[in-house]
């Protein structure tokens, strides 16, 4: 007799060979319907061993592109290969068709600890486990003059016209369907701590104050979060701990974070997650490696500047982010992988383009359990390089650690905290390093470098929750 569980079993394997073949070849043709999982512990992608491999020394720069609240079945509903679902349920157990709205649709879901609690709907001992995926039409969602596009705006999907570069990158390049966000609370300020850092000191939701970290006042704390994914207290925001920038200067890799400006105009302290590090705001990093300028990065490329690390995270109106109310954010990631092709950086260069947090957008993957702290729902991860393997779908589950992790070997870093040690390297499933560079391929679009270098600064804040 077949029992549940060797079905079970014998499904996950057949699932993993799957997974493994998929990024050696091209991507296949169906829709593929995602079932719901009743075990925490289930390992939504298949597990490698990340070690890096040989010839990774061929990346000599690596790229972190940071784009801005959206879930994988939001952006590539329907990409042929990855796992992605028309449909979902809402709390009373009816099944709704996703609806398709335009990517500068004028709403955005709420988003937050409690928000993923309350979306995740889950029926484990540990809150946020065992998730059912049906509770996003009990979040509170924000509309205009309360004229929402759609009735039920977190169960939606973006037209694949108005992000026709990021399919054509996923066409050329990689991308991954089984990315999670590293920690369960759906904030900007803590993606933006643990792509630099692996962790967020415990620290969930966002901080009192708007200035978001060490240039804050006195008082200015955030929430902690227990082991058993409770409030504990607060601490306050200006960080001590260690960050892959610290790592990076003492040994010797150069590295940038490139943001709108910090102070006073520009929201840029809410997604340069080095603002709440006391070692980088206090020390000769903050006016040697924080570049207050996105579209500068594009001017540096061309004149021939590129650190080894670097991180860029856009203005609000080039972020995707729901409250943008604009189309710009996928030729804008187009300019700069294509500034970065047509460089020459390019022949030694990684790219990692990912959405910091789900910002309370439907999907159907219930996200697996590793710690107190994560994981959260699952993000859309671009990965482009000449040595990417070419047009497939990767099923390996990562996090933000496996990013950090990829850099970590690379320069020879040490690891940061648990993230980045437990996570999947993309390297071995992504990477073909005994391949001839791939000649670039210019990413169409509409809108191109000389537009976003002059294009006038956005100076709304960010995330004013």
């Amino acid at each position: 007799m077949l029992t549940f569980r060797k079905l079970y079993l014998a499904v996950a394997f057949t699932t993993g060979a799957v997974a493994l073949a998929a990024c050696a070849g091209s991507p296949g043709s169906q829709l593929l319907m995602s079932p719901q999982s009743a075990n925490p512990e289930r390992a939504h992608g298949l597990m490698i061993d990340a070690r890096s491999p040989s010839g990774t020394s061929k990346i000599q720069h690596v790229v972190i592109v940071i784009q801005e609240n959206r879930t994988f079945n939001n952006l590539f509903m329907g990409y042929p290969g990855a796992t992605t679902q028309n449909y979902g349920y809402i709390s009373t157990g009816k099944k709704i068709l996703l609806k398709p709205v335009l990517l500068e649709a004028k709403f955005i879901p709420g988003y937050s600890l409690d928000y993923f609690f309350t979306q995740c709907n889950g029926t484990g001992s540990i809150p946020g486990t065992n998730c059912r995926m049906n509770g996003f039409d009990k979040v509170p969602w924000t509309c205009p003059h309360n004229q929402c596009p759609i009735k039920y705006p977190p169960y939606s999907f973006v037209e694949r016209s108005e992000i026709k570069p990021y399919w054509d990158m996923a066409q050329q390049y990689i991308l991954a369907d089984q990315m999670y966000a590293s920690h369960i609370d759906e904030s900007s300020f803590i993606s933006h701590q643990y792509i630099i850092a692996a962790q967020a000191m415990q620290s969930f939701n966002y901080p009192v104050s708007p200035l978001w970290g060490c240039e804050g006042p006195p008082g200015d704390t955030i929430d902690k979060l227990g082991p058993k994914r409770q409030p504990i207290g607060k601490e306050v925001v200006c960080f001590n701990d260690l960050t892959l920038g610290q790592e990076a200067d003492n040994a010797g890799v150069t590295w940038a974070a490139y943001s709108a400006p910090i102070g006073g105009r520009g929201g840029g302290r809410q997604w340069n997650g080095y603002q709440a590090n006391k070692y980088v705001y206090y020390g000769s990093d903050w006016n040697n490696d924080i570049i207050q300028s996105p579209a500068q990065f594009l001017t540096d490329v061309s004149n021939g500047k590129l650190r080894q690390i670097t991180w860029i995270t856009p203005t609000l109106v080039n972020s995707d982010h729901p409250f943008s109310v604009s189309n710009t954010g996928p030729m804008w990631v187009a300019s700069v992988v294509n500034t970065i092709g047509q460089s020459q950086f390019w022949n030694s260069t990684a790219i990692f383009i990912f959405w910091d947090d789900p910002s309370g957008f439907f999907d159907p993957e219930p996200p697996p359990y590793v710690d107190y702290d994560g994981l959260g729902f699952r993000l859309p991860l671009l990965i482009i390089s000449p040595y990417a393997k070419q047009g497939c779908v990767s099923h390996v589950q990562y996090e933000h650690g496996s990013i950090l992790k990829f850099v970590e070997d690379i320069f020879g870093l040490a690891r940061l905290s648990a993230s980045d040690t437990r996570a999947n390297s993309p390297a071995k499933d992504c990477f073909d390093f005994n391949q001839l560079p791939r000649k670039f391929r210019v990413i169409p679009s509409q809108l191109g470098k000389e537009y976003f270098i002059h294009q006038p600064l956005d100076t709304r804040p960010v995330d004013t929750h």
